[in-house]
């Protein structure tokens, strides 16, 4: 079904211990995104610019949590202009930018269906479970919490975004592609309740089995599903343009797969695609693979027209 797509162009990399992702969603529009979209039948209603201060102007605060108001600052934005684009009846493409800018994304799209008495959904696609805290992180570096942030934990400045009260509960989070994960920051998951899927499950059980399971946690939650992809949930051979590549992630067909599985569930709220590092990338071939992963994500399939 075609929708009405508002892109939010999130210029953001203080989150992470490298420069450049600041630049994603610029690549992803050198990849054609917006004809891709409209090829497909969507229209693009409208285009929004989010980005912090330069590096060189921001101060780093507290080395536990690096960052911590100038990315305040661009999540709270974040997290209004997913809320207000919703409320417009409009579908939220959040094009990033670190991962630290989910802590305003999910919190904006959390928000607008609790009002509803909704429970929103995360797919969370990723080498790593951004669970750690300030007092587990080895790096303070925020794109490795945002998970944690928005099941409650960590600081109150980031949490406080999605409102009196978590915006995700961990029954309704499934993390998918998992083989790296700081040795403090795993004793948080195994507490959290979070299903992770790591690549040594999926590897062993299947693909496909995996994805049956993990739409069927999500599909307790009533809202829907948030999709919120990590480019380095791809192996580095697909997707070479992050910061933080882990070997023996989800191929080519495995990537598009997961888009595709939550595109025919007919129930994908929101999709945000993070972490895309131009600087490291190969003639923009991660730009280009995420245009393909958010075609499949809003409908693309073999037999489309």
């Amino acid at each position: 079904m075609p929708k009405k797509i508002r892109i939010t162009n999130v210029h953001l990399d203080l989150g992470a211990s490298r420069r450049g992702t600041d630049m994603g969603s610029s690549a992803m529009h050198v990849a054609g995104v917006v004809p891709a979209l409209e090829k497909l039948g969507h229209r693009i209603v409208g285009m929004r610019h989010i980005g912090q201060v330069s590096m060189e102007a921001a101060v780093v605060g507290d080395p536990h949590a690096r960052y911590l108001n100038v990315i305040c600052e661009v999540c709270r934005g974040l997290a209004d202009e997913a809320e207000q684009t919703l409320a417009d009846d409009e579908f939220p493409l959040i094009l990033g930018g670190d991962h630290s800018q989910a802590i305003g994304s999910i919190a904006g799209v959390a928000r607008h269906f609790k009002q509803q008495g909704k429970e929103l959904g995360v797919f969370w696609c990723d080498a790593h479970t951004d669970m750690n805290t300030p007092d587990t992180s080895s790096s303070g570096n925020i794109h490795g919490m945002p998970l944690s942030v928005l099941l409650g934990m960590g600081p109150k400045e980031l949490t406080g975004i999605s409102g009196k009260t978590p915006a995700l509960k961990p029954e309704h989070v499934v993390v998918f592609g998992v083989r790296d994960v700081d040795s403090k920051e795993a004793e948080l998951v195994k507490r959290s309740g979070v299903r992770v899927f790591t690549m040594s499950e999926i590897d062993a059980r299947g693909v496909g089995i995996c994805l049956d399971e993990a739409m069927q946690i999500l599909g307790r939650a009533s809202a829907g599903i948030h999709l919120s992809y990590d480019l380095d949930g791809s192996d580095p051979s697909v997707a070479p343009g992050t910061g933080t590549p882990v070997p023996g992630g989800l191929n080519f067909r495995e990537s598009h797969l997961v888009c595709e599985v939550i595109a025919k569930s007919g129930r994908l709220t929101s999709m945000e695609v993070v972490e895309l590092n131009p600087i490291l990338d190969i003639e923009n071939r991660t730009g280009k693979f995420a245009v393909w992963l958010i075609q499949s994500a809003l409908g693309r399939t073999i037999l489309w027209n």
